[in-house]
């Protein structure tokens, strides 16, 4: 199964030093390497948002930059729109951006590969699929889901991102 992989994920792939230890960050690699990975725009958007140094920033953009984002259409906001609700009114919050990702999620038949410990509560209510790393149904340690240390970004893990991720066509869609 394809899946959209939440910022939770880039993000400790790469922008943490730790990210060697991270059962995540290598599950990522593995999923690069099966060419089932995908992204969406918010969610490009929220990994390069915050990042002050521009280096940085340059090497994350391309380090995505083998990942085309999934066309978004009007049916996925009036979906997330209703996911928002029906979560809210069963007493479980989340952002416009995590509603999105579950809309896009059900209608392209993508699981979601994420740390974020709203999503758990979002599929109690909500046809979505969430993604566990191989071998482990523990969650991730608190140590891998704070911010991001000073200092920098590495990107070993996903270095060899551009030449796994699947070819783009003259279109601009993955085959």
């Amino acid at each position: 199964m394809k899946m959209l992989v939440d910022t939770s994920i880039w993000s400790l792939a790469l922008r943490r030093r730790e990210h060697a230890q991270n059962p995540e960050a290598e599950e990522l690699g593995r999923l690069i390497a099966s060419h089932v990975v995908e992204i969406i725009g918010p969610i490009r958007q929220e990994v390069l948002s915050g990042v002050r140094d521009s280096a940085q920033f340059d090497r994350l953009e391309t380090s995505l930059d083998a990942f085309v984002d999934l066309p978004l259409t009007a049916e996925d906001y009036v979906t997330a729109a209703k996911f928002y609700n029906l979560c809210r009114a069963k007493g479980i919050q989340g952002s416009n951006t995590d509603f999105l990702i579950c809309a896009v999620a059900v209608r392209r038949e993508l699981s979601v590969f994420t740390t974020d410990g709203d999503f758990p509560h979002f599929a109690k209510c909500l046809p979505i699929v969430l993604h566990e790393v191989r071998g482990s149904s523990e969650p991730t340690p608190a140590r891998y889901r704070r911010s991001a240390p000073k200092g920098g970004v590495t990107l070993a893990p996903l270095r060899s991102a551009q030449v796994l991720a699947r070819p783009v066509s003259e279109t601009g869609m993955r085959p």
